[in-house]
């Protein structure tokens, strides 16, 4: 895309490539600077790629008032991985070997090193879908084990080291990064052990540190008994042609069986489908996949008795899914070396790097990762978001970009001091997501009989007005019969009512039915956490000050009694129920904060749950997860820049008093 412009950088014939070597003159690498620094602004909004040394800069153009058409960059797809990979096994032989790969085109100057060690594939195409952009700041260099290769581990680990200490005697003052997958992970820390001198950046997905898996060692016993042609004669004699009987059967299987599973844990998706069986069976000979097992178990073990020494830096890149290798106790370990860095991704599987949605670009830059000095230089190293970075991190500040649009849903959390949140978050949901949020409330904001002196109904309005609903267990399954989506607070009026000293306290009942009654309709649970009040006012005459007054003790109890008690047939402080209101002086306001937990699917699970003793395990993991999503806004919130209202006052202003105001990064939880 041709971008005009009244701004043009020229570019000289000083600026030739050559320049980028070490040995460039000081002035060379000053202009270079300078028109690094203008350059970077420039982006194609359509292919979300930034314009390099050259390009024509419009200076009236924003790249990041385009966002909402930003799109992630086109990236090789799994089948192409498996069509390269079958090609570069197919003629393939001679002991392991470094390339470099051809795609990743132009890089920036002075780019540190970057050694990928590949996982039990071998092939050295495992970071395929990341060549592009790792291509433009690093130096990457792929090691490949041909198929019918045994190197021992030891050997291997002596290969990388001579690669690592001759990279490190030409350029001494830049990191040498070293992307480990599974056994390439094993192998770097053991590289990374052995060279405490060295500055080596360490990137591992899913290290194996460990080789005890009962299911493991079945599958080798199974491997060395199992004749050597076999799985060739199955795929030359019967084949895998789409749709035949033998597909349909042998995809089942995948679906059904442990061996199949088993098989996921090691090879991920590309055991997903019967279509990739003959390229595995190039790339998985049975005697190579014995000894890419047993290279596994060395190299785990090799790992596993030298992980306490490594000091590298380290960042941690962990599946949720699959996760037949990975030990969690020795995860634990390697958090607590002192520069390590653990990122969990919850949803991907195995071949982590190989599926969509996982930019490694992304991963380094957000993580603070990227350097090209001994230090992280926070002004020169900084690189700056794609539109479509950006436009991932403007949707993370959206308090509600995660929610479900389809009911029923129901979000238990918990209630701050008379019950303010439920007004706040019910608008927000109307705003940003248009979902009515129907909360179950206290049937004393609906009806009041004659004489009482309870609160005027019209103080109530605001709650009404948007969906509130009297707490019943008849009106709780009406609302998930309707799809609704349904706020529920266990901790009812002696949370919202709470003493001094209580804030952020649960006060729930021991039992609840409300699980097993989401069961019979697949809803969807959302814990989520609210903090904020302490921010807004101070309290100073609470239950137990009023009690000791005699005309508030009076009507405290007159209220009460004309009022319903929903925990009659509670115990302890549960069934304390007494209506007041509590004596607040306001403050300076601050802000409130929301964080919505990890759902809870009931969806099949109907059965189950209508077992009371699993029901109360879900009820404790939903309990358990309000009090961290608390936990960890009260922590988060002394990092918000906006937290007082001076600074929001002054946004406001800047931006206009329609305009969200931003609060701490949610993406690192």
């Amino acid at each position: 895309m041709a971008i005009t412009s009244t701004v043009t950088v020229r570019i000289t014939d000083e600026l030739s490539p050559t320049f980028f070597s070490s040995s460039s003159s000081a002035s060379t690498r000053a202009y270079w600077k300078l028109t690094r620094r203008l350059t970077s602004f420039a982006y194609d909004r359509h292919t979300d790629r930034e314009f390099g040394i050259g390009g024509k800069l419009k200076a009236t153009t924003n790249p990041y008032s385009y966002t909402e058409v930003a799109r992630p960059e086109e990236r090789k797809s799994l089948t192409v991985f498996l069509v390269e990979a079958g090609d570069f096994v197919g003629s393939d032989g001679g002991p392991p070997r470094w390339f470099s790969p051809l795609e990743c085109g132009k890089r920036a100057p002075e780019s540190p090193l970057l050694l990928y060690l590949p996982g039990i594939d071998g092939t050295g195409l495992g970071l395929i879908r990341q060549h592009k952009r790792l291509g433009e700041i690093f130096d990457i260099w792929c090691l490949h084990f041909p198929v019918s290769d045994h190197t021992p581990a030891r050997d291997l680990v002596k290969l990388i080291e001579k690669t690592v200490r001759s990279e490190h005697y030409r350029f001494p003052n830049r990191p040498i990064y070293i992307v480990g997958d599974s056994i390439g992970a094993s192998l770097a820390l053991v590289v990374a052990a052995s060279n405490p001198d060295i500055d080596l950046v360490l990137i591992l997905a899913n290290p194996v540190t460990r080789f005890n898996n009962f299911i493991l060692q079945s599958l080798l016993g199974f491997l060395d008994i199992l004749p050597d042609g076999v799985p060739s004669l199955i795929a030359e004699n019967f084949g895998f042609s789409q749709g035949s009987p033998l597909t349909e059967m042998f995809e089942t299987m995948l679906n059904e069986t442990d061996a199949a599973q088993m098989a996921r844990g090691l090879l991920g998706e590309l055991f997903a489908t019967s279509s990739n069986m003959p390229t595995l069976m190039r790339i998985f000979p049975k005697d190579t996949l014995l000894w890419k097992l047993q290279l596994l178990k060395s190299a785990s073990a090799c790992a596993n008795s030298q992980m306490d020494t490594v000091n590298a830096q380290t960042l941690i890149l962990l599946s949720g899914r699959d996760q037949w290798l990975v030990n969690k106790e020795d995860i634990e370990r390697l958090r607590a070396l002192p520069r390590c860095e653990v990122r969990e991704f919850e949803n991907n599987g195995q071949f982590l790097l190989l599926e969509d949605g996982v930019d490694l670009v992304s991963i380094i830059k957000r993580a603070y990762y990227y350097r090209r000095g001994k230090s992280l230089d926070y002004i020169s190293d900084y690189i700056l978001p794609t539109p479509f970075e950006f436009k991932e991190y403007e949707e993370s500040q959206r308090s509600l970009a995660g929610v479900p649009s389809e009911g029923p849903v129901l979000y238990v959390g918990n209630h701050m001091l008379l019950g303010m949140e439920l007004h706040a978050i019910a608008l927000q949901f109307l705003k940003e997501r248009n979902i009515l949020l129907r909360g179950l409330a206290h049937p004393l904001m609906f009806t009041k009989n004659k004489g009482s002196k309870l609160p005027d109904m019209q103080l109530y309005d605001l709650f009404r007005i948007i969906g509130a609903v009297p707490v019943s267990g008849m009106n709780f399954y009406k609302l998930l019969r309707s799809n609704a989506h349904v706020a529920l607070y266990p901790g009812g009026v002696r949370e919202a009512l709470h003493r001094k000293g209580e804030e952020y306290k649960l006060f729930w009942p021991e039992h609840s039915e409300f699980v097993r009654i989401v069961s019979k309709f697949g809803a969807k649970i959302i814990p989520y956490g609210v903090v904020g009040e302490d921010d807004l006012f101070e309290m100073v005459l609470d239950y137990n000050d009023q009690m000791k007054i005699p005309f508030l003790k009076n009507l405290i109890e007159e209220i009460t009694q004309d009022s319903v008690n929903l925990r009659i047939d509670e115990e302890g402080e549960l069934v304390k129920q007494d209506l007041h209101v509590p004596g607040i002086v306001p403050k300076i306001p601050g802000r409130f904060y929301v964080y919505f937990g990890k759902p809870i699917e009931t969806e099949g699970r109907e059965k189950e749950l209508s077992d009371k003793e699993k029901a109360h395990e879900v009820y404790l993991q939903v309990k358990s997860e309000v009090e961290k999503c608390m936990t960890y806004l009260k922590i988060k919130r002394e990092t918000d820049p906006y937290r007082n209202i001076l600074p929001r006052s002054l946004y406001y202003l800047l931006h206009g008093f329609s305009s969200q105001i931003p609060t701490f990064d949610l993406r690192d939880h």
